[in-house]
């Protein structure tokens, strides 16, 4: 569904990745470990065709279609959505017309009421959206935003960031829901998740994953595996693993 062909970065006129190559199958879920600071982010902001990020050389493509010089919004429509690590505050608009606004004449039966009582933000629909909200309030509204935009391919920026145990089970039960791993049937929706912790696979189960250090990737494999190779001998230990 993601294919990601010698992909190289720059922000601001700074090289940020260089020639990364990955791909992403139908139903699918990828888990990009990697430390703070080291190009995740810039990463998904750039697959989702956020104008800052510039790409210098490589491609990226989305079920066969080259989006690499595709605006935001045309990303959107053919099925791409995001999750922010640290989305805005929108004074001025009210959490129930937004999500009001991404189911928007989807015919898939989704209410605002049905999607706030799955979040659990019932008492929050008529609150700014994200404004004084927790860490957790802020995970559980965006993801809602995204049950209602239904996208086949998600961006998952950090879902673990800045989220207390009382929160984290419901933010991996909706993750599962949008990724389709709560069903038995054949999935047809896929995702990168990215991470430097990797709590999040306690409630998320990922199929494959890799690592992104100094601008490139330098693993891949087994999720679990991986992560339990950080713990021990963390990304310094990745640094000088051959394993490329």
């Amino acid at each position: 569904m993601l294919e990601v062909e010698e992909l190289s970065i720059a922000v601001d006129g700074r090289q940020i990745i260089r020639d990364i190559s990955f791909n992403v199958d139908i139903g699918e879920t990828l888990v990009l470990f990697g430390p703070n600071g080291g190009g995740k982010s810039t990463l998904l902001m750039t697959i989702m065709g956020f104008p800052r990020y510039q790409v210098t050389n490589g491609r990226i493509l989305f079920n066969g279609e080259d989006i690499t010089r595709l605006p935001v919004d045309e990303r959107s429509r053919r099925g791409l959505g995001i999750l922010f690590q640290r989305p805005p505050v929108v004074r001025g608009v009210k959490m129930r017309d937004m999500v009001k606004a991404c189911i928007g004449d989807k015919p898939n039966g989704s209410t605002v009421d049905h999607l706030a009582q799955r979040a659990n933000m019932q008492d929050m629909l008529d609150r700014e959206v994200n404004y004084g909200f927790s860490g957790g309030e802020v995970k559980r509204s965006e993801l809602m935003q995204l049950i209602a935009q239904g996208p086949e391919f998600v961006l998952l920026d950090e879902p673990d960031s800045g989220v207390d145990l009382v929160n984290i089970q419901l933010v991996g039960d909706m993750i599962n829901e949008i990724l389709q791993r709560d069903k038995r049937r054949s999935r047809t929706h896929s995702g990168l998740i990215i991470t430097h912790t990797g709590h999040i696979l306690d409630y998320v189960e990922a199929d494959r994953a890799c690592v992104l250090l100094n601008g490139g990737i330098w693993c891949r494999g087994n999720p679990r595996e991986i992560l339990a190779s950080i713990k021990s001998h963390g990304y310094e230990g990745c640094a000088v693993c051959e394993k490329k």
